[in-house]
Protein backbone atom coordinates (compact mmCIF):
# COMPACT_ATOMS: atom_id res chain seq x y z
CA UNK A 1 0.00 0.00 0.00
CA UNK A 2 2.84 2.23 1.16
CA UNK A 3 4.22 2.12 -2.84
CA UNK A 4 1.06 3.98 -4.17
CA UNK A 5 1.28 6.89 -1.54
CA UNK A 6 1.74 9.01 -4.54
CA UNK A 7 -1.02 7.41 -6.62
CA UNK A 8 -3.50 7.25 -4.62
CA UNK A 9 -7.57 7.70 -5.49
CA UNK A 10 -7.64 10.70 -3.64
CA UNK A 11 -4.26 12.07 -5.20
CA UNK A 12 -6.28 11.73 -8.67
CA UNK A 13 -9.40 12.52 -7.24
CA UNK A 14 -8.83 15.52 -5.63
CA UNK A 15 -5.18 17.07 -5.85
CA UNK A 16 -4.70 16.19 -9.43
CA UNK A 17 -7.66 18.69 -10.71
CA UNK A 18 -6.70 21.25 -8.48
CA UNK A 19 -3.46 21.41 -9.40
CA UNK A 20 -4.53 21.70 -12.77
CA UNK A 21 -7.00 24.58 -11.53
CA UNK A 22 -3.66 26.10 -9.68
CA UNK A 23 -2.00 26.34 -12.91
CA UNK A 24 -4.69 27.48 -15.23
CA UNK A 25 -4.60 30.61 -12.28
CA UNK A 26 -1.11 31.31 -12.24
CA UNK A 27 -1.36 31.14 -16.39
CA UNK A 28 -4.50 34.04 -16.09
CA UNK A 29 -2.90 36.05 -13.69
CA UNK A 30 0.55 35.96 -15.87
CA UNK A 31 -1.70 37.02 -19.04
CA UNK A 32 -3.77 39.37 -17.57
CA UNK A 33 -0.27 41.31 -16.10
CA UNK A 34 1.30 41.03 -19.28
CA UNK A 35 -1.59 42.64 -21.30
CA UNK A 36 -2.67 45.58 -18.84
CA UNK A 37 0.98 46.17 -17.80
CA UNK A 38 1.63 47.61 -21.72
CA UNK A 39 -1.43 49.85 -21.25
CA UNK A 40 -0.74 53.29 -19.60
CA UNK A 41 -3.48 55.23 -17.26
CA UNK A 42 -3.63 58.60 -19.12
CA UNK A 43 -2.96 60.82 -15.99
CA UNK A 44 0.44 59.07 -16.35
CA UNK A 45 0.57 58.69 -12.48
CA UNK A 46 3.08 55.50 -11.37
CA UNK A 47 2.34 53.12 -9.30
CA UNK A 48 4.60 55.19 -6.54
CA UNK A 49 2.93 58.18 -6.72
CA UNK A 50 -0.74 56.57 -7.16
CA UNK A 51 -0.20 54.54 -3.70
CA UNK A 52 1.28 57.60 -1.84
CA UNK A 53 -1.28 59.74 -2.95
CA UNK A 54 -4.41 57.23 -2.00
CA UNK A 55 -2.58 56.73 1.01
CA UNK A 56 -2.99 60.60 1.57
CA UNK A 57 -6.42 60.21 0.49
CA UNK A 58 -7.48 57.57 3.50
CA UNK A 59 -5.58 59.90 5.99
CA UNK A 60 -2.96 57.27 6.58
CA UNK A 61 0.55 59.86 5.56
CA UNK A 62 2.12 57.94 8.48
CA UNK A 63 2.06 54.70 6.03
CA UNK A 64 5.65 54.45 3.74
CA UNK A 65 5.66 53.67 0.55
CA UNK A 66 8.68 52.06 -1.04
CA UNK A 67 10.32 50.65 -3.67
CA UNK A 68 11.42 46.42 -3.12
CA UNK A 69 12.98 44.03 -4.98
CA UNK A 70 11.86 41.05 -7.24
CA UNK A 71 8.48 40.51 -9.54
CA UNK A 72 4.78 40.53 -8.53
CA UNK A 73 6.46 40.95 -4.73
CA UNK A 74 4.30 43.92 -3.67
CA UNK A 75 2.72 43.64 -0.19
CA UNK A 76 2.11 45.85 2.70
CA UNK A 77 3.58 45.12 5.65
CA UNK A 78 1.81 45.86 8.72
CA UNK A 79 4.51 45.77 11.44
CA UNK A 80 6.54 48.36 9.20
CA UNK A 81 3.52 50.40 8.08
CA UNK A 82 4.93 50.15 4.83
CA UNK A 83 3.68 49.13 1.22
CA UNK A 84 6.34 47.48 -0.07
CA UNK A 85 6.15 47.65 -4.35
CA UNK A 86 8.41 45.42 -7.01
CA UNK A 87 10.23 47.96 -9.59
CA UNK A 88 7.90 47.03 -12.32
CA UNK A 89 4.74 48.09 -9.80
CA UNK A 90 6.58 51.39 -8.25
CA UNK A 91 7.95 52.85 -11.39
CA UNK A 92 5.36 52.33 -14.13
CA UNK A 93 1.82 54.19 -14.93
CA UNK A 94 0.48 50.76 -16.62
CA UNK A 95 -3.19 49.79 -15.86
CA UNK A 96 -1.79 46.70 -13.72
CA UNK A 97 0.44 48.22 -11.75
CA UNK A 98 -1.56 50.71 -10.85
CA UNK A 99 -4.48 48.39 -10.06
CA UNK A 100 -1.80 46.63 -7.60
CA UNK A 101 -0.29 49.48 -6.03
CA UNK A 102 -3.93 50.08 -5.15
CA UNK A 103 -4.83 46.64 -3.81
CA UNK A 104 -1.41 47.28 -1.42
CA UNK A 105 -3.05 50.28 -0.49
CA UNK A 106 -6.39 48.31 0.36
CA UNK A 107 -4.95 46.00 2.57
CA UNK A 108 -2.79 49.26 4.54
CA UNK A 109 -6.97 50.63 4.74
CA UNK A 110 -7.98 47.31 6.41
CA UNK A 111 -5.15 47.70 9.01
CA UNK A 112 -6.06 50.88 10.11
CA UNK A 113 -10.16 49.68 10.07
CA UNK A 114 -9.29 47.01 12.19
CA UNK A 115 -10.59 44.99 9.66
CA UNK A 116 -11.25 41.39 11.34
CA UNK A 117 -10.23 38.93 8.70
CA UNK A 118 -7.16 40.28 7.96
CA UNK A 119 -6.04 40.58 12.12
CA UNK A 120 -7.60 36.76 12.06
CA UNK A 121 -5.27 35.96 9.09
CA UNK A 122 -2.36 38.07 10.60
CA UNK A 123 -2.61 35.98 13.60
CA UNK A 124 -2.53 32.78 11.88
CA UNK A 125 0.76 33.12 9.95
CA UNK A 126 2.76 31.15 12.44
CA UNK A 127 0.90 28.41 12.71
CA UNK A 128 -0.19 28.22 9.25
CA UNK A 129 3.36 27.66 8.65
CA UNK A 130 3.87 25.09 10.60
CA UNK A 131 0.68 23.20 9.42
CA UNK A 132 2.04 23.67 6.29
CA UNK A 133 5.32 22.24 6.88
CA UNK A 134 5.09 19.67 9.91
CA UNK A 135 1.23 18.40 8.61
CA UNK A 136 2.54 15.55 5.66
CA UNK A 137 5.95 14.32 7.02
CA UNK A 138 3.85 13.30 10.52
CA UNK A 139 0.84 12.03 8.31
CA UNK A 140 3.44 10.11 6.34
CA UNK A 141 5.29 8.68 9.24
CA UNK A 142 2.07 7.70 10.69
CA UNK A 143 1.32 6.05 7.02
CA UNK A 144 4.15 4.10 6.88
CA UNK A 145 4.44 2.42 10.37
CA UNK A 146 0.26 2.41 10.83
CA UNK A 147 0.42 4.71 13.95
CA UNK A 148 -3.04 6.68 14.18
CA UNK A 149 -2.24 8.87 16.44
CA UNK A 150 0.54 10.21 13.88
CA UNK A 151 -1.86 10.37 11.33
CA UNK A 152 -4.68 12.36 13.36
CA UNK A 153 -1.98 15.11 14.45
CA UNK A 154 -1.04 15.47 11.13
CA UNK A 155 -4.34 16.18 9.77
CA UNK A 156 -4.88 18.23 12.56
CA UNK A 157 -2.44 20.76 12.10
CA UNK A 158 -2.75 20.84 8.67
CA UNK A 159 -6.34 22.32 9.22
CA UNK A 160 -4.05 25.62 10.38
CA UNK A 161 -2.93 25.67 6.93
CA UNK A 162 -6.48 25.56 5.06
CA UNK A 163 -8.04 27.87 7.47
CA UNK A 164 -4.90 30.36 6.16
CA UNK A 165 -6.06 30.38 2.93
CA UNK A 166 -9.87 30.03 3.73
CA UNK A 167 -9.27 33.66 5.52
CA UNK A 168 -6.92 34.85 2.67
CA UNK A 169 -9.51 34.48 0.16
CA UNK A 170 -11.89 37.19 1.57
CA UNK A 171 -9.47 39.82 3.06
CA UNK A 172 -7.60 40.04 -0.59
CA UNK A 173 -11.66 40.05 -2.29
CA UNK A 174 -11.86 42.44 -0.26
CA UNK A 175 -8.49 44.39 -0.68
CA UNK A 176 -8.92 44.53 -4.60
CA UNK A 177 -12.58 46.12 -4.18
CA UNK A 178 -11.18 48.95 -2.29
CA UNK A 179 -8.54 49.30 -5.01
CA UNK A 180 -10.95 49.63 -7.73
CA UNK A 181 -13.36 52.58 -5.48
CA UNK A 182 -10.53 54.26 -4.53
CA UNK A 183 -9.15 54.69 -7.97
CA UNK A 184 -12.43 55.43 -8.84
CA UNK A 185 -13.55 57.90 -6.70
CA UNK A 186 -10.00 59.74 -6.75
CA UNK A 187 -10.08 59.89 -10.12
CA UNK A 188 -6.82 57.89 -11.46
CA UNK A 189 -8.84 55.49 -13.42
CA UNK A 190 -12.00 55.87 -15.74
CA UNK A 191 -14.26 53.16 -17.81
CA UNK A 192 -12.01 50.87 -19.85
CA UNK A 193 -8.72 51.73 -17.43
CA UNK A 194 -10.71 50.89 -14.29
CA UNK A 195 -12.00 47.57 -16.41
CA UNK A 196 -8.36 46.50 -17.01
CA UNK A 197 -7.13 46.85 -13.29
CA UNK A 198 -10.35 44.89 -12.18
CA UNK A 199 -9.26 42.01 -14.64
CA UNK A 200 -5.73 41.85 -13.34
CA UNK A 201 -7.17 42.53 -9.92
CA UNK A 202 -9.53 38.89 -10.43
CA UNK A 203 -6.96 37.05 -12.24
CA UNK A 204 -4.90 37.81 -8.73
CA UNK A 205 -7.87 36.41 -6.34
CA UNK A 206 -8.21 33.33 -8.72
CA UNK A 207 -5.03 31.96 -8.17
CA UNK A 208 -5.57 33.07 -3.77
CA UNK A 209 -8.95 30.61 -4.70
CA UNK A 210 -6.97 28.20 -6.09
CA UNK A 211 -4.84 27.80 -3.53
CA UNK A 212 -7.82 27.00 -0.89
CA UNK A 213 -8.69 24.19 -3.37
CA UNK A 214 -5.14 22.57 -3.61
CA UNK A 215 -5.16 22.70 0.23
CA UNK A 216 -8.98 21.67 0.81
CA UNK A 217 -8.05 18.84 -2.04
CA UNK A 218 -4.91 17.58 -0.08
CA UNK A 219 -7.06 17.66 3.18
CA UNK A 220 -9.38 14.76 1.37
CA UNK A 221 -6.62 13.38 0.16
CA UNK A 222 -5.47 12.57 4.04
CA UNK A 223 -8.81 11.70 5.11
CA UNK A 224 -9.21 9.04 2.56
CA UNK A 225 -5.82 7.59 3.18
CA UNK A 226 -6.66 7.21 6.95
CA UNK A 227 -9.87 6.23 6.76
CA UNK A 228 -7.75 2.88 4.43
CA UNK A 229 -5.93 2.72 8.16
Amino acid sequence: MHLFWFFDSGFIVFVIPAMIFAFYAQRKVKTAYAKFSKIYANRRLNGGQVARQLLDDAGLENVEVVQTEGQLTDHYDPRQKVVRLSPNVYGSSSLAALGVAAHEVGHAIQHDKDYLPLTIRNSFVPLAGFGSQAAFPLFFIGFLFQQGILMDVGIAVFLFALFFHAITLPVELNASKKALAVLENGQYLHGEELNGARKVLQAAALTYLAAMAVALAQLLRLLILRGRD
